[in-house]
């Protein structure tokens, strides 16, 4: 069933991050993977991201775990259609682990991406430290009590089906701190912003990966789709403004600790800041830190910007 207003689960990252197995055609090792509803033209660039780690993740059977991945999005993907995810087994070693995962629909590739799996030492660590004055989620608006009394239209693009995707149809709820972008730049344009995101249910097994690894995939899911959120407030464009165009471009994530057996069933605090914004395009950086304070992993993504012209 569809997730509604009334009902929202974490059902559709699920559907997302299972993968089939697959006659691989280019590299060593296929899977295809669906892309999830959404109200755009195009799938969402997460579905891809969450999708190649779980690819990428399959091939590592030595224990090694994911640390980083690095990305380009090459062309749109259609939604609700299959995508081949063709990966290449680049090296095994004692202590690190490389793939490359190409992503293949229409016969076109559409993503690709280099993926790093380390096998974990002890050192001495270091952590950037979690901004302290947040206020908690459960003094914030969901996205839906947020969007409840907003009309869709009214000089904005927001429709009912865009209104319950940002509501309900994304698997996470997400709290902003300062508020929204959806139909205005709620709290100003500022160049820095925090979410509280977390799962509306409990994360369901997914076939083909340990719980540990299905967590680092909702990770990669879940990061896009509010990093370029800093710019666009930087900007003081909103989501639903007319004719603005957003696409995702390039996209890096490091996994610096593993998330701790349930950390993904509750809040976590996602801080973004814009970097820099020029030529059309954007580049926002994002944090995800535990209620605790434990710093998970760290996301930098470039993304195209491109508002209405002039008389548009």
């Amino acid at each position: 069933m569809r997730p509604s207003a009334s009902s929202p689960t974490s059902e559709v990252f699920t559907r997302a991050v299972t993968l089939t197995p697959a006659d691989p055609e280019l590299f060593d090792v296929a899977f295809t993977a669906t892309t999830q509803p959404c109200p755009w033209p195009k799938a969402y660039g997460g579905d891809m991201v969450a999708q190649a780690a779980a690819a990428a993740m399959r091939t590592v059977t030595d224990g090694k775990t994911l640390h980083s991945m690095h990305s380009y999005f090459m062309r749109p993907v259609d939604i609700g259609a299959a995508v081949t995810y063709e990966v290449e087994l680049l090296r095994d070693g004692r202590g690190y682990s490389t793939r490359q995962v190409r992503a293949i629909q229409s016969g076109k590739v559409a993503y690709v991406c280099l993926a790093g799996f380390a096998a974990g030492e002890k050192s001495s660590g270091y952590a950037a430290s979690a901004p302290t004055e947040v206020p908690s989620p459960e003094s914030l608006p969901s996205s839906a009590a947020y969007l409840a009394d907003i009309a869709p239209g009214d000089g904005t693009t927001m429709t009912e089906e865009s209104k319950e995707y940002w509501s309900s149809g994304r698997s996470f709820d997400m709290r902003h701190v300062p508020g929204p972008i959806y139909v205005c730049v709620d709290g100003g344009a500022t160049p820095q912003q925090a979410l509280w995101v977390k799962a509306f249910d409990a994360l369901r097994p997914v076939q083909g990966l340990a719980d540990d690894q299905r967590d680092l995939a909702a990770l990669a899911y879940v990061c896009d789709y509010t990093i370029l959120e800093p710019v666009l407030r930087t900007l003081d464009l909103a989501w639903a403004d007319p004719g603005l165009v957003t696409a995702s471009l390039d996209h890096a994530m490091w996994f610096h600790r593993p998330p701790a057996p349930g950390d993904l069933d509750g809040w976590l605090l996602y801080t973004q800041e814009a970097v820099a914004a020029d030529a059309g395009r954007g580049v926002g950086l994002g944090r995800f830190f535990t209620p605790d304070g434990r710093h998970l992993a760290t996301v930098v993504q470039e993304g195209m910007i491109r508002p209405a012209t002039k008389g548009q």
